[in-house]
């Protein structure tokens, strides 16, 4: 059987159609694990989303077998395989955030973790088989692509000629590729939503501290982060985020996470009929003066026309006159992104160094310094050079033991969230349904970056998001939807992109050979 047809038969398969074979015994998980490591080997070379092979993949699966044969009850998740990004810690492989000064292979030194993330940790827990960890641009400072990675760039499997979105460009590659089932993925600006967005996926940024990021490498662990799973379907995006969402002692801030999962947890509400009245806000400069390009403008008409086909009830511009769009102060020389929270990288940085273990090479955030002057981050050149902008940051630098910087950015959130959910309560709204893109992607070798309609904004409030896809430019360029809601809220922002899934069934696969 060639690569074509083992992807044809094998790795469009949904998380259930799966466990339906491995239930019949007509499947096993180091079938399905070789059938995924022949399309790595087949494609991989090309589009490099994934910079580690895990070479431990056809043990894990064999031991999954082999506990399925003695009639062990398992997850949906056993057997399935996946990635991770390159950002999360996971034992016996570097974390090398894309920098050639964090990696061996390019002369520099090589941040080798004692443990595991909590999230790996819990996608082992659940019985995955973790197929490698996957390619992302320096420091993940950008949510456009992967150009400046030590391993190169990534390519976009929809159309190679664009930009993959980033940081999390590699997870979201490989997933369109089929080379994994789904992938995991971290934000702090767009980096979950803008490539899984890119690349005609579905992409879940939860609400924050919803899933543990201790173990990840940091922008602003301590405000902004998140990880969140990139799938080819709703429902799988759901399974994988059963298993990482809640508390976990490893990372305290979870406990703002109990009690908030929904009972049954987040494919309960999956249903055909789930926007059957619900009331969703539209774009709109109250959200943020910034227009939609022509052809957008068509394609979110089209999609508008979609929802209410499926009985939602639309209400345009639901944030004009009230103020949201001013709370936003978008970085010098970006094209909208407001940095604040950002400033807690020095102290995140040292508890995260910390974590890795006594026999790391770099173990303080001041021996990361030492090693980043040789390409300093924060200068005019470098990948971060806003952050001096942001207030707070110099004294975070000065003193990274201490985290005094998160105080006034939660008082900023207070105040999104307010406005927020004020405009919610004022129209009973269920949701947002925006384009997660104002226009198409740039050429990969554009000095230009992906506009994005709701980044800053949901980071900075904390709010959870759905990407979705919902059809294609005359280009090939996929054009996505975004829905925003309440914190907490994914289950019924994946209900109701399921809903829009099924109905319109958008995606198409990408089998390249």
């Amino acid at each position: 059987m060639n690569i074509q047809t083992q992807a044809n038969d094998l790795t469009e398969l949904t998380i259930d159609e799966i466990n339906r074979r491995f239930a019949a015994k007509t499947l096993t998980a180091e079938q399905l694990t070789r059938v995924h490591l022949a399309r790595v080997a087949a494609l991989n070379p090309y589009y490099n989303a994934i910079i580690f092979e895990h070479h431990g993949a056809l043990e894990e699966a064999r031991a999954i077998d082999a506990r399925r044969d003695r009639g062990e009850k398992l997850g949906p998740l056993a057997g399935i395989p996946i990635v991770v990004k390159d950002t999360m810690d996971m034992a016996g492989y570097p974390s090398t955030g894309g920098w050639t000064l964090l990696c061996s292979k390019t002369g520099g030194v090589d941040l080798m973790p004692a443990t595991d993330s909590p999230v790996v940790r819990r996608m082992r827990e659940a019985g995955c088989v973790i197929l490698g960890k996957t390619n992302v641009p320096i420091l993940s400072a950008t949510g456009t692509h992967a150009n400046n990675s030590w391993a190169g760039p990534t390519l976009n499997a929809v159309e190679p000629t664009l930009m993959p979105g980033g940081s999390s460009a590699g997870t979201a590659a490989a997933v369109a590729t089929q080379m994994a089932v789904v992938g995991l993925a971290e934000e702090t600006g767009g980096s979950i939503q803008n490539p899984a967005a890119a690349q005609a996926l579905v992409g879940i940024k939860p609400t924050f501290a919803l899933v543990a990021n201790t173990g990840v490498m940091p922008l602003a662990g301590s405000t902004r982060d998140v990880v969140g799973p990139i799938a080819r379907t709703v429902r799988d995006a759901a399974l994988v985020l059963d298993v990482l969402a809640g508390y976990d002692a490893a990372d305290p801030k979870t406990v703002a996470a109990v009690g908030k999962r929904p009972r049954g947890g987040y494919t309960s509400l999956l249903d055909i009929h789930a926007l059957r009245g619900k009331r969703l806000g539209l774009y709109g400069p109250g959200w943020r003066n910034r227009a939609l390009s022509e052809q957008t403008q068509h394609h979110y008409a089209r999609a508008q026309g979609e929802l209410e086909d499926r009985g939602a009830i639309l209400i345009a511009d639901p944030f004009a006159d009230s103020g949201f769009a001013d709370l936003g102060h978008p970085a010098a020389g970006t094209d909208h992104f407001d940095a604040r929270g950002m400033q807690c990288l020095p102290y995140d940085m040292q508890k995260y160094l910390e974590r890795m273990g006594p026999d790391a090479a770099i173990k303080t955030w001041s021996e990361f310094i030492a090693v980043a002057l040789k390409e300093d981050p924060f200068g005019p050149d470098g990948v971060l050079p806003f952050m001096h902008s942001l207030d707070g940051f110099a004294t975070a630098l000065a003193d990274p033991t201490t985290n005094s910087t998160v105080a006034a950015f939660f008082e900023l959130r207070e105040s999104y969230l307010a406005c927020f959910n004020g405009v919610m309560e004022r129209y009973s709204l269920d949701a947002l349904v925006f384009p997660q893109l104002r226009d198409e992607l740039p050429a990969r070798d554009s000095s230009d970056s992906l506009h994005e309609t709701t980044v800053c904004e949901i980071n900075i409030a904390g709010l959870p998001g759905v990407t979705v896809p919902a059809g294609y430019y005359a280009s090939g360029c996929p054009f996505g939807l975004i829905l925003v809601g309440r914190q907490w809220d994914e289950a019924g922002l994946l209900a109701m992109a399921y809903d829009y899934e099924s109905a319109t069934r958008h995606r198409r696969g990408y089998p390249h050979t």
